[in-house]
């Protein structure tokens, strides 16, 4: 059985995670990204609290592809150190996992 993960990443901007979204989608190394926002975002920065808005990205695809997945963020994304987590989905609608894997392309 394919493993399927979501990605999350964060931006200070929705427009910068539509374009991250877009250009993995067209790459099909995601189905879906999902903004979700604003949140408040409380975290140490270079010896200072920093307290902002973001928005979060959750972006659903295959394990094999989170390396490829994690590059194109990394090559788009304005932050010096984005957020680039993935978790492993445990349990899924059987129809709706083979939709995440047939929207991205296998390696």
């Amino acid at each position: 059985m394919d493993d399927i993960i979501n990605v999350i990443t964060t931006s200070d901007s929705p427009e910068v995670l539509d374009n991250i979204g877009s250009t993995l989608l067209d790459a099909r190394l995601i189905s879906c990204i999902q903004i979700v926002g604003p949140i408040k975002s409380t975290y140490r920065w270079k010896g200072n609290i920093q307290r902002t808005e973001e928005w979060m990205g959750i972006m659903k695809t295959r394990r094999e592809l989170y390396h490829h997945v994690q590059e194109e963020i990394r090559r788009l994304h304005p932050y010096e150190t984005p957020q680039i987590e993935a978790f492993q989905v445990a349990e899924a609608l059987p129809a709706y996992r083979q939709w995440v894997i047939k929207e991205t392309k296998t390696t």
